[in-house]
Order: structure tokens, then C-alpha cells, then sequence
């Protein structure tokens, strides 16, 4: 049998910091350059079968710490280290040209799980 993909929602939040923007030489059209920089990061990391997303800005207005969050992407992921990798992308994505990384503006939660689907061990009445 093989092994079968964790099907993973990446849940985004912003926080009070984009609000806050313009601030210290970076302004909100850096911080978006450098969601879709680690966007595109994910979509092209081996191991990542975007599957889509979804942004909710239009009735989500301010910050978001939880539920609901801004925006989501959907993704099968070949294994739990790629899934950290992604969210580490949050760590690692330069805002700017100054010292400051995505995660000052944005939080990621990676909730994973599997495909919705009847498992092996279940059988269906006839």
C-alpha cells in the first residue's frame, strides 16, 4: 500500500502589525510582494500538490489571531518535514529590504489531516 498524502489547510492570519504599516521603511505593498514569494514558495516545494486557496478580506476586516483566519491554502503534502518547511517559509521570507521576515505581519497554522474519503477497514452495506 502506499503511503497516502496528508491533506493540509494552511490557515493565515494577519496581524496588527500589517495594520500598522507604513512603518520602519516597509509599507503593505512589501509585505504583499513577499506573500506572494512565499505562496509561490509552497506551490513549487517538492512534496506540495497545491490543490487551492482562499482569501477572505472582503468580510474579515482587521487582524486575525484564529478562527476564522484571513486566507487558507489547501495542499497535499508528502510528509510532515515539508509541511514544517512550508511554515517555515513564514520564518524565512524577507519583507523589504531591511531585516524584517513575513512572520512579523502574518501567522501560519498547518492543520493536517487526510483526504476525505471511506477507509480500507470500512465496509459499505450493499
Amino acid at each position: 500500500m502506499t503511503a497516502q498524502p496528508l491533506r493540509v489547510l494552511f490557515c493565515i492570519g494577519i496581524n496588527q502589525n500589517f495594520f500598522d504599516l507604513p512603518a520602519d521603511g516597509v509599507g503593505p505593498g512589501d509585505v504583499w510582494k513577499a506573500f506572494v514569494s512565499m505562496m509561490d514558495g509552497i506551490k513549487e516545494m517538492p512534496g506540495v500538490d497545491f490543490i487551492g486557496d482562499m482569501d477572505d478580506d472582503s468580510h474579515l476586516v482587521g487582524p486575525s489571531d484564529g478562527w476564522p483566519w484571513t486566507c487558507y491554502i489547501l495542499a497535499d503534502v508528502d510528509s510532515q518535514d515539508t509541511v514544517k518547511a512550508a511554515c517555515n517559509l513564514f520564518r524565512t521570507t524577507p519583507v523589504g529590504d531591511g531585516d524584517a521576515k513575513l512572520w512579523r505581519f502574518a501567522k501560519v497554522e498547518a492543520r493536517m489531516g487526510r483526504a476525505l474519503t471511506v477507509r480500507d477497514d470500512v465496509t459499505l452495506p450493499e
